[in-house]
Formats: C-alpha cells, sequence, structure tokens
C-alpha cells in the first residue's frame, strides 16, 4: 500500500472535487508550490494512486439513456468461467462498471444504454456468448440520489 501523508490526501480531495484546477490553484489549496505540487501529482501517478482524470456529464443533456445496475450469478464458480465471463463484459461499451462481489451473487455490473431494448439486446448477446450466466437481476435507476467522490478524509485515518 502506498503511504499518503495529509498533502497527499488534501491534493487527491481537491482533484477529486474538481480535477480541471490549474495546477497554481491547486497548490494554494494545498499549501504548496507550484512545482512542488506538480511533483507530488506525478508521485501519485507514478504509484497508481492518481489512475486518471476525467469530465463527469450530464447523460440526459446529451440524449435519451438509461442507466440500470445487474446483478449476476454465475453457474459454476471455477477460475475459467470467472475469466470467461469478465472477458466477455470486457467487450462491451455499455458496461460501464463491473465488480466481482462477495454475497448471494457474483457481480454487480452498471450498464448505461440508449433505451431498454438496447439493454436487452445486450444481455441477449452476453447470454448467447456462453458467459456462464446463470441468472441475472436487473435494477433501472429511476434518479440519481448521490454520486460523490471517495470520503478522502475519512480514509486518510485508517
Amino acid at each position: 500500500m502506498f503511504r499518503l501523508d495529509k498533502i497527499d490526501i488534501s491534493l487527491l480531495a481537491q482533484l477529486a472535487k474538481n480535477g480541471r484546477l490549474s495546477k497554481s490553484e491547486l497548490a494554494r489549496r494545498v499549501g504548496l508550490g507550484p512545482t512542488a505540487c506538480w511533483d507530488r501529482m506525478q508521485r501519485l501517478e507514478k504509484a497508481g494512486v492518481i489512475t486518471g482524470y476525467r469530465a463527469e456529464f450530464s447523460l440526459r443533456a446529451i440524449g435519451p439513456c438509461v442507466t440500470i445496475f445487474v446483478m449476476v450469478e454465475l453457474g459454476e464458480h471455477k477460475a475459467q468461467n470467472f475469466d470467461r465471463f469478465e472477458r466477455e463484459i470486457a467487450r462491451h461499451e455499455e458496461v460501464t462498471g463491473c465488480w466481482a462481489v462477495g454475497g448471494g451473487y457474483d457481480y454487480l455490473m452498471q450498464i448505461v444504454t440508449r433505451d431498454i431494448d438496447s439493454y436487452q439486446a445486450l444481455i441477449d448477446t452476453v447470454l448467447e456468448q456462453r458467459a456462464g450466466v446463470s441468472r441475472y437481476f436487473s435494477y433501472i435507476v429511476t434518479k440519481a440520489v448521490k454520486d460523490a467522490p471517495p470520503p478522502f478524509d475519512v480514509l486518510s485515518k485508517i
């Protein structure tokens, strides 16, 4: 595990809230000079702590879309079955998140697509590819209630 200090945590929290801050503004907010701030960012990137930068936007402003969470259970629990499923899921852009989970199901997937018909076509494709899905449960998002960056101040106390 990479060791973070309070300034690293502050820098990550600022970037999570607003990744478009200028380097000089970011440095000011975390109490460093621009060069020292830039050096820390590069160190965090090289260590794999900062893995990328991206914009957030409203999908609904772009056009019609639906977000669906899907709980997936595989028929068999062997390494090759998990590998096959994960390779199949990685092929589909509409799958914007997929997590292996403990408990009653094997995976939680987040799918963003144009409409329910395109979602069903995706599921049909996954099933046709014999990815090992035994059963799945779909949950359609009707409203986003909260979507926040990680709580760096809480995580830093671990």
